[in-house]
């Protein structure tokens, strides 16, 4: 008896692998890929920006990678004790303006760099919906809990955010030629905007995604949307705001990316390299047990051949553990 709708996720022309440099934009849901991702160590660099819902923000900020921009003190504003940026996710907001600046400037210079050798670049977004200051008309990515009175709340039209993200891919493949892009849908409801308008903001996010898939060979699309919406369908994969997919959800979501995304030979690698970081987060509760000398001894060997095999796999923190 069948239960569920299947989904048929074709697999990616050119897969993801341990030589790749990965690069994740995007809302909430890209943390989740990305923590996968880190846990098997892969060489993945995350939300330089922080989480970005909308898709001017991630336009924007791909922008200032590109472009190298570099932030000073007219870029801050002051609100709630704070030195806050309107492009930034408040993980940069700080007591002191020097130390905020810095935060910033140092995470912009690492993804300058990254972005120029990245072979993926994997694009979240969560929501057509862009919030705008009155006083300038500026697109913010965060509001930092400043007054609802600041802002006007607008719903993009899939014309501004083709626009914005073709601007974005056009500018990144003329620094980056070989560049690949992944776009996904996060599957969590933005039901502060209601049930109907979340809909609404879904299908223009998913209907411009798909026609820069068509204008672009690089862009590829991966149906995290879909997955947990269109297939998984119960409220016990979501949290208990019924927002949120939970950890099965998830789980779910990246078994079926590692299916699509990973080649056999990079999922057969993954198995080896979880191994070996879940025997490094093992606690032992007598290490100076003849028994754990040996456990450490056979895992810095292991660790040893894999990366004599592999040496652009990324253990060294694995086997300075293992060594020490």
């Amino acid at each position: 008896m069948q239960l569920h709708l299947t989904l048929d996720i074709p697999p990616l022309s050119e897969s993801l692998s341990y030589r790749d440099s990965i690069l994740l934009v995007g809302s909430c849901f890209t943390e989740h890929i990305y923590d996968r991702l880190q846990q098997h160590r892969f060489k993945v660099l995350s939300n330089p920006h922080g989480i970005l819902f909308n898709p001017l923000s991630v336009a924007d900020s791909i922008n200032s990678y590109i472009d190298e921009k570099v932030y000073d003190e007219s870029d801050l504003f002051y609100l709630n004790e704070l030195w806050n940026s309107w492009d930034h996710h408040t993980r940069f907001s700080h007591i002191d303006k020097q130390a905020a600046l810095t935060g910033i400037n140092d995470s912009q210079q690492a993804a300058s760099a990254f972005i120029r050798e990245a072979n993926w670049v994997i694009i979240t977004l969560g929501s057509a919906f862009q919030y705008h200051l009155k006083e300038n008309d500026k697109p913010v990515a965060n509001n930092h809990r400043a007054p609802a009175q600041w802002f006007e709340k607008r719903l993009l039209t899939i014309h501004e955010i083709i626009n914005a993200l073709d601007n974005t891919l056009t500018k990144l493949f003329a620094i980056n030629p070989g560049v690949r892009v992944l776009f996904t849908i996060s599957p969590v409801r933005h039901i502060r905007d209601g049930v109907v308008d979340n809909n609404r903001s879904k299908a223009r996010l998913i209907e411009a995604v798909h026609e820069l898939c068509n204008v672009f060979d690089s862009a590829f699309y991966f149906p995290a949307y879909e997955l947990v919406i269109d297939i998984l369908r119960d409220y016990r994969y979501y949290d208990i705001d019924f927002v949120h997919p939970n950890y099965m959800a998830t789980t779910y979501v990246w078994e079926h990316f590692v299916g699509a995304c990973m080649s056999p030979e990079t999922r057969q690698l993954m198995e080896q390299v979880h191994e070996i970081v879940t025997a490094r987060n093992h606690r032992p509760r007598f290490p100076e047990t003849e028994a754990h000398q040996k456990f450490m001894k056979s895992y810095t060997e292991k660790v040893q051949s894999l990366m004599a095999q592999h040496p652009y796999l990324d253990l060294g923190g694995e086997l300075a553990y293992f060594s020490a």
